[in-house]
């Protein structure tokens, strides 16, 4: 098998404040939990930005330059930025960012889709900050819009325009079709790296079968031409990232994705979550792909062609 990509998504958009004290908020947090997920064996780094006054989500570059020139100065992890920020943003305000720090990498939704959280309000009784509890509740009616169009502006935008390589976040089967589609449009060229993403509430469940039928489908599209890797949320982490990997993909962890380390517990970093799969997936007999290993697998530009 070939080396093994970790991935670490450091504090996505999903997450409340009041969920974990240790999802990292502020640009300093932030960028002392990316470099020690990356210290701790992580090739790529997943990013978004928080406004450290309350923890929202954020789309402003000035939030993201709070944190992306320190880790790049004291990592050479690649530095991912989403592409698909909060569903409560626009496409003008989720690309603000991406668009002006120029990064090697992006990732990217492959299609409109329900983005329910809702569940996760009934576990919490105590909010740190008044927009938490509306915003988790009001997700039974929150649609992520991300239609061909848009799929198409992000790639000429950041893709050909800016020479971004990216991270094709797939919710389910009708996403790898429709990464297919823009494939045979000739908006993107192999190598693709195809993140599936199971346990969303909107998107494919976390269910061993449908890993082996989500990489069936896509050895059907793509062939040779793409490596997968796999995030599951909550507690469906570590088990599906551990199957993926003993089926030859890589992984994605971090607290984007799941509070925990273990049933009950939560995780009191991502470095933590990273030494526990990076523990596992040599175990499985994997090495560890390095920054530099994963660039040349993923025909990245390099470092020193963005713009932070």
């Amino acid at each position: 098998m070939s080396k093994i990509i970790i991935t670490c998504a450091i504090t996505g958009s999903i997450h409340t404040p009041s969920m974990s004290p240790y999802l990292p908020v502020t640009a300093n947090e932030i960028a002392e939990q990316a470099i020690g997920a990356a210290q701790a064996g992580a090739s790529i780094l997943h990013l978004h930005a928080r406004d450290p006054e309350n923890g929202r989500p954020s789309s402003s570059p000035e939030h993201f330059m709070g944190f992306l020139p320190r880790i790049k100065q004291a990592s050479d992890a690649v530095l991912n930025i989403s592409t698909g920020g909060s569903a409560t943003m626009t496409l003008d305000q989720r690309l603000e960012a991406p668009r002006q720090a120029e990064p090697e990498m992006c990732s990217l939704n492959m299609g409109t889709m329900n983005f329910a959280l809702y569940p996760a309000a009934e576990k919490i009784d105590d909010w740190k900050h008044d927009w938490e509890k509306p915003f988790l509740e009001g997700s039974d009616d929150l649609v992520f819009k991300n239609t061909p169009r848009d799929i198409a502006r992000i790639l000429t935008d950041l893709g050909v325009d800016r020479g971004a390589r990216f991270e094709f976040e797939c919710y389910d089967v009708s996403h790898l079709y429709m990464l297919r589609h823009f494939a045979d449009r000739g908006l993107v060229k192999p190598p693709f790296f195809i993140q599936f993403v199971f346990g969303v509430l909107g998107g494919i469940g976390p269910d061993p079968e449908n890993l082996g039928h989500m990489k069936l489908i896509a050895d059907k599209l793509f062939g040779a031409d793409y490596a997968f890797s796999v995030l599951a949320a909550g507690r469906h982490q570590i088990p599906l990232t551990t199957m993926a990997a003993a089926m030859g993909g890589h992984v994605r962890v971090g607290l984007e994705d799941s509070l925990t380390i273990a049933r009950g517990t939560l995780a009191k970093s991502n470095a933590e979550q990273v030494a526990k799969i990076r523990r596992i997936v040599e175990e499985l007999g994997r090495e560890v792909a390095t920054p530099a290993d994963a660039r040349g697998m993923l025909g990245l530009k390099g470092a020193h062609r963005t713009a932070f």
